[in-house]
């Protein structure tokens, strides 16, 4: 049966449709019949009771350039939708929050995903936290001394925003590099959020994994690997996809983790995986979903559909 389907997502316009994930849902989604309207963040609202959103009626194709088309604008009741994506990207700050708060009024008779109560409690460098012995060292703080004691029994760390994404922000101290106190300087002063160290992992030259779930079970992973003198892996900054068998250490990670993420309705998730270690679980608006296609000549789209309509069912 074709469902009524809202995105809410960063401007439309502007996406690289060959790797956009929310695109490739809404591809998708308007293969099988469903209905799709687009809005961005700043759009939704609430009003006397009612979850709204004032947007497009979408329609989408592949053909770079001309990829969408939009419908006159309205104002939609978000409670009379099957189903609302909640896919605009970080950062996870006061705004993307409020957001949660909003879409969470309208379960259980329309289906968000992913869930956004959980989404607003499971911040990617803190869901992690639940699973200490998937991870490397680890610290979480905002206190020079901590992060200086850190980086003394650690000696080569990388240092980043703890709600930072895409690759922003993220620092390697070597064993000499001495400007961890001009780095906590320059943070502190722009926020009063902790920073996040880790040790440093000398595995992320061969590629940090992104492990795609569904519902709880991988479905398949790529290889992010750093572009020459980077120390980051992400697409965004000129990190290469590469083909990625699942690991058994991969396989290991997903049957510790795959059961909270289906318990708390999280369809969608990307880990980032380092070596053998655990770094990231990313449940805001994970990607890599097209390149995990072409490698693997599989429609992972139509899998994460499958359980979205036998949700709705």
């Amino acid at each position: 049966m074709p469902l009524k389907v809202a995105i809410q997502m960063d401007p439309i316009g502007a996406i690289d449709i060959t790797a956009d994930t929310t695109f490739r849902i809404a591809e998708e989604a308007q293969a099988r019949g469903h209905r799709l309207f687009y809005y961005t963040p700043d759009r939704l609202y609430w009003d006397q009771g009612r979850v709204m959103a004032r947007g497009w009626p979408l329609e989408v194709r592949r053909v770079i350039g001309d990829h969408h088309t939009l419908g006159p604008e309205v104002a939609v009741d978000l409670g009379e939708w099957d189903v609302v994506w909640l896919r605009q990207d970080p950062p996870f700050d006061m705004g993307y929050i409020t957001t949660t708060h909003l879409l969470e009024h309208l379960s259980p008779g329309t289906l968000v995903v992913n869930d956004p109560f959980w989404v607003r409690n499971f911040p990617e460098k803190l869901l992690v936290l639940k699973f200490p012995g998937l991870i490397p060292p680890t610290v979480i703080a905002r206190d020079l001394d901590t992060l200086r004691a850190f980086k003394s029994a650690h000696g080569d760390i990388i240092l980043k925003p703890l709600y930072g994404n895409g690759g922003a922000g993220v620092f390697r101290l070597g064993h000499a590099d001495r400007n961890l106190a001009s780095l906590h300087e320059l943070f502190t002063g722009m926020s009063r959020e902790p920073l996040i160290a880790q040790k440093f992992l000398p595995a992320v030259e061969n590629g940090d994994k992104r492990v795609i779930l569904i519902d709880g079970e991988p479905v398949g992973a790529i290889n992010r690997v750093p572009a020459e003198g980077e120390t980051r892996s992400n697409l965004h900054v000129g990190g290469r996809a590469e083909r990625a068998a699942l690991s058994a250490r991969d396989l290991e990670i997903c049957k510790a983790i795959g059961p909270t993420l289906q318990a708390h309705n999280q369809v969608l998730v990307g880990i980032d995986v380092i070596g053998d270690y655990l770094t990231e679980i990313n449940v805001t608006s994970p990607t890599g979903i097209q390149e995990l296609e072409r490698f693997d000549q599989a429609n992972i789209a139509a899998r994460i559909w499958d359980v979205i309509e036998a949700k709705r069912a």
